[in-house]
């Protein structure tokens, strides 16, 4: 077993810390625990979310190998149907997602991204662990 036991804290770079947090908090329902003109803390999907006041044009995405611009995080949701109620709140919050994908593996996936344009993954299967430690039925 690995000494590393969870992500506690996930940075993401953004040009306005004020209307990002709002956004944040508005259409995921993080929940702001501190913000100054520099940072956001934010509690969103059991972790801390530092919103980070980065350069112009700086996000979370990366492009691969093969020149597809990438997420570095995946979101989990417990099951297809909330995948699917998931996307469709996203699409009513005008938030901009892409269509749920069969990517050849169990589940479900739909890719949306923030206001500042980092990208991010949601995946219908919740880990088992998590089910386990939570007792999520």
């Amino acid at each position: 077993m690995s000494d590393l036991i969870r992500v506690g804290t996930t940075y993401v770079p953004v040009q306005d810390v004020e209307k990002a947090s709002a956004w944040y908090s508005e259409k995921l329902g993080a929940e702001v625990n501190y913000k100054d003109q520099d940072k956001a803390i934010l509690n969103l999907a059991n972790q801390a979310f530092f919103l980070v006041q980065a350069r112009e044009n700086e996000t979370s995405n990366f492009q691969d190998s093969n020149g597809n611009t990438r997420f570095s995080l995946t979101f989990e949701v417990d099951g297809e149907s909330a995948l699917q109620a998931l996307h469709k709140k996203f699409q009513s919050l005008d938030i901009e997602v892409g269509e749920i994908e069969d990517r050849g593996h169990p589940g479900r996936n739909f890719v949306f991204q923030d206001l500042d344009g980092n990208r991010f993954d949601v995946w219908s299967e919740l880990s088992p662990v998590f089910k386990e430690k939570f007792q999520v039925q």
